[in-house]
């Protein structure tokens, strides 16, 4: 088989941050819910949030104004929330995702490599039908299929087990340091899209997915 010449098998994939610009979509919908509660969230904050479960991500933001609620007012609060953020991505199109993803999926696909998604995200479907970007998975595991938020590794190991590779032939592509760690804890590389100085457990780190070639992926992977 093809795969068996490259050290890596399989690329999976979170979507947020990583594939398409819909954080910014998520942190509009968290402030909308914080100026309603009467207080201040800024982007700063919204940081915390990356990579972080939906309900988790309410009790960050309810820390930050100082809020305390009972557990039935708080999932009210996180469904207000997800639906606002589901009426801004049902807006969203191609334009959204991030430069070089589409480039480097499309050399992905053409050398044989497996696709995954590995996304906390429950609408993780409408993001990717919108971007027209479902038929370049060879899986999709989203929030809707684990029940464990990353660090867990759950939702790659999972993508591993769908397209058939063993975790050490793995490389995740990730925004996030939770990310990076549930990527670490299944056994898999790890590539950080953002920051070094935040992704610090990262293998190596690039600004976004322009910066990658499945050649340079080759490279940065032999070299560890």
């Amino acid at each position: 088989m093809e795969a068996k010449n490259h050290p890596i098998q399989a690329c999976l994939f979170d979507l947020d941050g990583v594939l398409v610009d819909t954080a910014k979509y998520h942190f509009l919908a968290w402030k909308r819910l914080a100026d309603e509660l009467g207080f201040e969230f800024t982007e700063n904050d919204n940081e915390r949030l990356k990579g972080v479960s939906r309900m988790a991500s309410l009790d960050i933001l309810l820390s930050v104004g100082n809020v305390q609620l009972d557990e039935e007012t708080k999932i009210a609060l996180a469904e207000k929330k997800n639906n606002w953020y589901v009426d801004y991505i049902s807006k969203m199109d191609a334009s959204e995702i991030l430069p070089g993803s589409l480039a480097f999926l499309q050399e992905l696909k053409e050398r044989g490599i497996k696709i995954a998604l590995g996304s906390a995200s429950k609408n993780a479907m409408t993001i990717l039908n919108n971007a027209n970007l479902v038929p370049y998975f060879d899986a999709i595991i989203d929030g809707t299929k684990t029940s464990n938020a990353k660090p867990d590794p759950e939702v790659f190991v999972l993508g591993a087990q769908e397209v058939q590779v063993d975790p050490e032939h793995c490389v995740v592509f990730e925004d996030a340091e939770a990310g990076i760690e549930a990527a670490i804890r299944a056994g898999m590389r790890s590539i950080g899209i953002g920051s070094a100085d935040t992704l610090t457990q990262a293998e190596y780190v690039v600004s976004s997915l322009a910066e990658m070639s499945v050649e340079k992926l080759q490279q940065i992977m032999s070299n560890k």
